[in-house]
């Protein structure tokens, strides 16, 4: 069952990516206490994910902020070492990036897909919600292949 407004996220054990390596955290206590912006791609260095979805949340990082964000939060279906290569490439200080390199979080949200067709095996769908002391406040979900309402520009327009 897909995760919905009003529900708390999972926990369950991702892993920010740091500076100084690795750092697994249980998303109940990272969630807890604060407004995050969270946006899930398919993977990192994918096409879509690194031209549109993480540069637009990079450019509305300050707005975002702005309407009450204390942290915007990507994640993907990938190791935190790429993770991290990810944000350092294309992203920014603004954005922190936790791993979900089993895909536990996407399953346990029911946001996760079967990329296998494409040789990326069960990644996450691509979406976007606002979390507020862990609850979910908005979910925006893409139907495959689109690009519109996980958007940093859509979700600063539902605030």
């Amino acid at each position: 069952m897909t995760i919905a407004v009003g529900d708390r996220l999972p926990d369950v054990k991702l892993v920010k990516a740091t500076a100084d390596g690795p750092e697994q955290v249980q998303s109940s206590d990272y969630f807890k206490g604060k407004t995050v912006a969270l946006f899930g791609v398919p993977g990192a260095f994918t096409p879509t994910c690194s031209a549109r979805h993480l540069p637009g949340f990079v450019e509305k990082a300050d707005d975002l902020k702005a309407k009450g964000v204390d942290e915007i939060v990507a994640t993907a279906v990938n190791d935190a070492f790429v993770m991290g290569a990810w944000n350092q490439s294309a992203g920014s200080e603004d954005i922190t990036v936790l791993a979900d390199g089993n895909g536990e979080f996407a399953k346990a949200t029911g946001l996760d897909a079967d990329f296998s067709g494409f040789g990326m095996g069960h990644r996450s769908q691509r979406y976007s919600m606002l979390v507020e002391d862990g609850v979910v406040k908005q979910l925006n979900v893409e139907a495959p292949g689109d690009f519109s309402v996980s958007s940093a520009e859509h979700m600063l327009g539902q605030m």
